[in-house]
């Protein structure tokens, strides 16, 4: 864990000491910052002191991923250093939510920034802290936040529940969904598909997503949407142009996403992927959605608009479906 500030106090005198030797007198807040950041890298410290005197915010993110750096296993540095902003702290680096903290009280020490218990809940990726970061110090927004959903939170809503829930955790945008789960092994119908090699079927994989859909237009209808939605009448009626790309086992994590294409009621179409490490594993061109109002009877009388049921009789399918 970090020395923090208390121990940077009672070593003040010698750590002055040692830059004046050096012929580089250093100020009060550089000694605070040179301790905070003593077990980062030497890259990590020199951006922090740059970012101080310049206040240049592309020096962000080598500061955040620097001090990320420091707290993580070795095994995953490599990771980490890839640059992909979609990795998350918890799931693919390891970090668990006191080191999650610690992190962030280091980036705010450093930068002169405060974070809310409450903004820290939506900071679940790399990409997501640094564009916080960047957007508190800059003052300037790079558009929409996503919002994080818990599995506990997930399931609250979903009409889907344990064993048939795929979906363990959530981030959504006004029109963009991202999610996860990870394939344990335990799933009872691996047993059957199949015997000795258990491979997750992709019409479940079809279904994760139909789902991340389903919690997407429950929690952030689409503003073409004006009436809420009855949670215990939607259905999956339709999948366009699905693709298998890749084979699926235990241990496997999927990382969801979704997009809303079009949607008046009483349809929602989505598309939709599915990637494991990054790489392809599903593509849906399109997942169709039909939901009822929850107030108010939807039928071919009112406005022209087709009922849940007739286009229930009407569900189609393309490429595979489930």
């Amino acid at each position: 864990m970090s020395q923090g500030p208390l121990l940077s106090l009672t070593m003040s005198d010698q750590t002055t000491t040692k830059a004046e030797i050096a012929g580089s007198p250093t100020s009060g807040s550089e000694v605070l910052l040179r301790e905070t950041l003593k077990r980062c890298s030497s890259a990590t410290l020199e951006a922090a002191l740059q970012y101080r005197a310049t206040k240049d915010s592309t020096l962000v993110p080598t500061i955040v991923l620097g001090i990320v750096e420091r707290f993580l296993d070795p095994e995953v540095v490599d990771k980490l250093r890839s640059g992909d902003d979609s990795i998350q702290f918890m799931e693919d680096l390891g970090m668990d939510s006191l080191t999650m903290i610690e992190a962030i009280m280091m980036v705010e020490e450093s930068l002169g920034v405060s974070i809310k218990n409450d903004e820290l809940m939506n900071l679940r990726s790399i990409g997501d802290l640094k564009s916080f970061i960047e957007e508190k110090l800059t003052g300037v927004s790079k558009g929409e936040t996503s919002e994080f959903y818990s599995i506990e939170k997930v399931a609250a809503v979903m009409p889907q529940q344990e064993p048939f829930l795929f979906l363990e955790q959530a981030n959504l945008s006004d029109r963009e969904a991202e999610g996860r789960y990870t394939i344990s092994g335990r799933e009872s119908f691996l047993e059957g598909h199949f015997k000795g090699n258990p491979v997750f079927p992709a019409s479940i994989m079809l279904e994760a997503l139909g789902q991340l859909a389903v919690f997407s237009l429950l929690k952030k209808a689409p503003e073409e949407i004006e009436s809420e939605i009855d949670p215990t009448e939607i259905y999956f009626t339709g999948a366009d142009g699905v693709r298998c790309h890749r084979v699926c086992k235990p241990g496997d994590i999927l990382d969801l996403s979704v997009k809303l294409k079009r949607a008046r009621t009483p349809l929602a179409v989505y598309s939709g992927q599915i990637s494991v490490n990054g790489e392809k594993a599903v593509v849906a061109e399109e997942i169709t959605l039909a939901f009822k109002p929850k107030d108010h009877s939807v039928n071919g009388s009112e406005n022209g608009v087709a009922s849940v049921s007739e286009v229930n009789g009407k569900s189609h399918s393309s490429n595979g479906t489930h």
